[in-house]
């Protein structure tokens, strides 16, 4: 079997279990959160914690509830990084520097999971399960019920009520996020993922030198880092290290925990929205462009030009035997469209164009299909602006789910849309320009301007990938991308629930002859086509700096 059609099969297999699991866990996502029930460990940490769950909440009361449980998830995060020196289990490591410890903290509160650091080096058994990896868990928690609260706002009217976060936030832990990433942990054990508390052991002699590895949590952490769209690694080598990722099967099992919770969200959608044709069409629009992104990645890895990359098969720099080219296209397309960012190979060893798709991918705004719940409210924003663009066509005041999209809904989508790329272009920008941050560039010329780009592209987005080259392990790096991070997380979520609100006090316009049908492949086309657009006027200077002219030149 040849190379090409291996990764044509697996992408066909993994296709056919996204649609296996689509109905079944987007329902059972909809049943989550519209149930009026509580379970038992529910309410003790609701006493815990002091809160009613009970209680509706309007966006600005759910917004402060986001910002607060993240603003002490941030706190908490960086003072054990900080006192790792002192606690059991730290294996030896000191405590983390204060920089890293602020951007480690941001970064996993964020669900972007960048890491500056070797994690095999860097962090002990209770930074990486007590901290690293509750963090997967409620960061993914809390995009889910942004999300939640976005579709209240569509399914309700004449009220400014969008649900309970802290309601929300406990139930999409405990009854999606746990569960789910118990079954995937046993798998990968299962697999070969390792899964203990062990120290530090020296594996062998090599090259006169000796080798260390220690243990740890490994699959219980893996499983969430994919089914939550974390993708912080327990060891540098993320995804392409064996602990991690031991055999094809775990590399496409992976490949499957990372998208479909973001893909099945669009049913949970279609049914609190009481339309499954809307959740479908959403739906198709995420899957053309990621189906379209996996055809160029395969087509730039394995058909480039070059005479050594023509003779080997295909552009294998980088990319681990065990998984070959097809996989590694699959893999890299699906993390950097969704928010995951974890890698089973050095995106930075890409061709030019590959290296790119990369890029734009992150640039999409993670939206096809995106992360948890981040991906779903990012796309109904750009539906939102694409009924607003149709509408402008047609003379019509704009209408989406029975919603007028006036002057206000217009202008926080806008802003929405607009936020992220200002924050990469603006620090990728000051980045080139001081004279000391390029010096942690690797490469010179169109390859080390994309690891720059690349490294904001990650971090504004929530994603957490990088090229791999950049030394981000300094001041200016550490602060620069913790701030992107902050603002490219919080920022959107306040036009988001600002919007749920304002589309949950309107009511319902009935629906008329002159109505877009938003169900329809129409509009699918549309939207496809407005994000298309809108991302490739904001970014396309820069990626011609960088990506671009590297793979035209090549």
């Amino acid at each position: 079997m040849g190379p090409v059609l291996a990764g044509f099969l697996q992408l066909l297999a993994l296709i056919g279990a996204l649609a296996l699991a689509y109905i079944p866990l987007g329902n059972y996502m909809a049943r989550v959160y519209s149930s009026d029930k509580h379970w038992r460990v529910e309410k003790w940490i609701y006493k815990g914690i002091g809160a009613n769950p009970d209680a509706e909440m309007t966006w600005p009361a759910y917004l402060r509830g986001v910002l607060a449980f993240s603003a002490v998830s941030v706190l908490f995060l960086y003072l054990l990084q900080r006192l790792q020196g002192i606690l059991p289990g730290s294996l030896g490591f000191s405590s983390v520097n204060p920089a890293q410890s602020f951007n480690t903290a941001v970064s996993f509160v964020t669900n972007t999971n960048w890491q500056s650091y070797y994690g095999e080096q860097t962090m002990g058994h209770v930074v990486q399960t007590a901290g690293l990896a509750v963090q997967n868990f409620v960061s993914a928690a809390v995009g889910i019920a942004v999300a939640v609260a976005l579709v209240r706002g569509f399914a309700r009217s004449r009220t400014g009520e969008l649900g309970n976060f802290w309601s929300d936030l406990v139930r999409g832990t405990l009854r999606i996020l746990v569960p789910g990433a118990a079954i995937a942990a046993i798998v990968l054990v299962a697999c070969g993922a390792i899964q203990n508390f062990s120290g530090i052991h020296e594996v062998g002699q090599f090259m006169g030198g000796s080798q260390q590895w220690n243990g740890g949590a490994v699959a219980s952490q893996e499983a969430i880092k994919e089914f939550g769209t974390n993708g912080g690694g327990y060891f540098n080598a993320n995804s392409a290290h064996p602990f991690e990722n031991p055999t094809p099967f775990t590399n496409l099992f992976e490949i499957f925990l990372l998208l479909v919770i973001p893909f099945s969200l669009t049913r949970t959608f279609g049914v609190m929205v009481g339309s499954i044709k809307q959740g479908y069409a959403i739906l198709a629009t995420m899957a053309t462009i990621w189906v379209g992104f996996v055809a160029l990645m395969m087509w730039s890895e394995f058909a480039h030009h070059g005479t050594a990359l023509q003779a080997a098969g295909g552009a294998y720099e980088g990319k681990e035997v065990r998984f070959g080219v097809g996989s590694s296209s699959i893999f890299a397309v699906s993390t950097t469209l969704t928010s995951t960012g974890a890698v089973d190979s050095f995106h930075s060893s890409f061709t030019g164009l590959g290296g790119g798709i990369t890029i734009l991918g992150m640039q999409l705004g993670e939206i096809a299909p995106g992360g948890t719940g981040s991906g779903l409210y990012g796309m109904l924003i750009m539906a939102v602006i694409a009924v607003f663009i149709a509408g402008l066509m047609v003379g019509r005041t704009p209408e989406y789910l029975g919603k007028k999209i006036g002057s206000r809904e217009i202008k926080l989508a806008a802003c929405y849309i607009l936020i992220t790329p200002a924050l990469v272009l603006i620090f990728t920008a000051a980045s080139m320009a001081l004279p000391t941050p390029p010096h942690s560039m690797l490469n010179s010329g169109a390859h080390g301007f994309s690891e720059v780009l690349y490294a904001f592209s990650s971090a504004a987005n929530n994603n957490g990938s990088a090229f791999a080259g950049l030394n981000a392990n300094t001041d200016w790096f550490n602060t620069m991308t913790g701030l992107a991070m902050l603002l490219g997380r919080f920022l959107p979520m306040v036009f988001v629930l600002a919007l749920a609100g304002s589309l949950a006090e309107q009511k319902p316009v009935p629906a008329t002859a002159g109505t877009l049908r938003t169900e329809k492949p129409l509009f699918t086309g549309l939207l496809v086509g407005a994000i298309l657009i809108i991302t490739g006027l904001t970014y396309f200077p820069a990626l011609a700096l960088g990506p671009l002219a590297e793979g035209l030149a090549s």
